[in-house]
């Protein structure tokens, strides 16, 4: 079988009737050998009766959510092509056939866009057209590099074998970025097409949830991209905690009658602190990710371990912390001078806010270096068992021979 097109459906028996009508035209229009397959997450209306008195496949998905019922419906689908479309009739099963020439053509994954297509009045909410989706869709390009123009269009085509090895495993609606996002690190071809969103044709509300799902995208969005989670908001913070703390170190800077002496001095110093955490993070939850498999990139963990190890951040950090210690002796000499009394705070702070700051970074370096390369361990640990079982498998097989 060639093409199924999935529906997944929860008590829409308004309108699934009319979603499962234009796709049997579809089918007979262009001779496509397809099923129609709808993935009921436990609908208690009539439609899933109204599905299968019409002919269509029905599974039912007892795990609740968006997601679950697309995974289950493409695992279970027959078609080398998968058309997935929401059953609120808001969109038209019978122009699917652009879809299918792309999968035709090679493309694993093809996106429709409905702000190229067209939008009925009334299709989409006012935050959904001007904030949600275009705001949502830009940080994913920019996140991700990926040249779609509406990632969360819920009428999209795929190559089953693709979209299957994928390893998509949300629940609920960010099940629609998360395709796009994993197609693209997964190196998919994906493309667009443009197609219309029509007014639904429901009486009760959508079952999308504005604020909250629209979280849930931001959220995995985030989770998937430690360079903006982390990496980049890290190494911001490092720099201008730096450029701030080395202007002040000398004596107050005053701008336009307004003086910024030690305590400015005190939080731009901390903000390089958190800042350098923060780019300890990128790097650990990179090598986790790729270790448990939620990202596909050997190279990045081969490049990576080139240049970094334990014995490098140990010397390093070292490093960083003698600086520390250095400038908290000078302190205590300075405190020592005066015979252990009272001391100008402003000069003391200016000395001992930059010592602080040098032994925590020298402390965090180090044991962060000894937590990577824990998972690093980990990972080479995990790499070995799988050669030494590769090995003994070979072994046996040519015993046998």
């Amino acid at each position: 079988m060639e093409v199924t097109i999935l529906m997944p459906c929860l008590n829409e028996e308004e309108t699934i009737k009319n979603c499962i009508l234009k796709a049997m035209h579809s089918i007979d229009k262009h001779g496509l050998d397809a099923e129609i397959l709808v993935g009921d997450n436990g609908s208690s209306d009539n439609s899933a009766e109204i599905a299968q008195s019409l002919g269509a496949r029905v599974i039912q998905v007892q795990e609740k959510g968006y997601g679950c019922a697309l995974r289950a419906g493409i695992s279970q689908a027959k078609g080398k092509y998968i058309i997935m479309g929401d059953a609120d009739d808001s969109y038209d099963f019978g122009d699917i056939y652009s879809f299918i020439s792309r999968l035709r053509e090679g493309y694993d994954l093809v996106m429709g866009n409905r702000f190229k297509g067209g939008i009925e009045k009334g299709a989409m909410p006012f935050l959904h057209k001007y904030l949600g989706n275009p705001v949502l869709s830009y940080i994913g390009r920019l996140f991700f590099k990926i040249p779609i123009g509406d990632f969360h269009c819920g009428l999209r085509g795929m190559n089953k074998e693709a979209m299957t090895n994928a390893g998509l495993c949300t629940t609920g609606m960010e099940f629609a970025s998360e395709m796009v996002v994993k197609s693209a690190l997964n190196k998919l071809k994906i493309t667009e097409v443009p197609i219309k969103l029509y007014k639904d044709g429901r009486s009760k509300a959508p079952h999308i949830r504005t604020w909250s799902d629209g979280w849930r995208h931001l959220r995995f969005l985030l989770l998937y991209s430690p360079k903006w989670l982390f990496l980049y908001p890290g190494l911001f913070m490092i720099l201008l905690g730096i450029m701030v703390t080395a202007l002040l170190f000398n004596g107050p800077v005053t701008i336009k009658n307004i003086t910024f002496d030690v305590h400015t001095m005190l939080y731009f110093s901390l903000l390089s602190v958190v800042g350098f955490q923060l780019v300890a993070f990128y790097f650990q939850s990179k090598v986790f990710a790729i270790k448990e498999s939620l990202l596909n990139n050997e190279v990045w963990l081969q490049r990576f371990e080139k240049y970094f190890s334990l014995e490098k951040g140990i010397v390093v950090g070292g490093l960083i912390l003698i600086c520390g210690i250095a400038f908290t002796v000078y302190c205590f000499s300075i405190w020592g001078s005066a015979d252990f009394g009272d001391l100008d705070p402003k000069r003391v702070l200016r000395l001992a806010i930059p010592s602080v700051s040098s032994l925590l970074l020298g402390i965090q370096l180090i044991f962060n270096s000894f937590f990577i390369s824990l998972l690093m361990l980990k990972t080479t640990n995990q790499k070995n068992i799988f050669i030494k079982k590769t090995e003994e498998a070979r072994f046996k097989e040519a015993s046998i021979y």
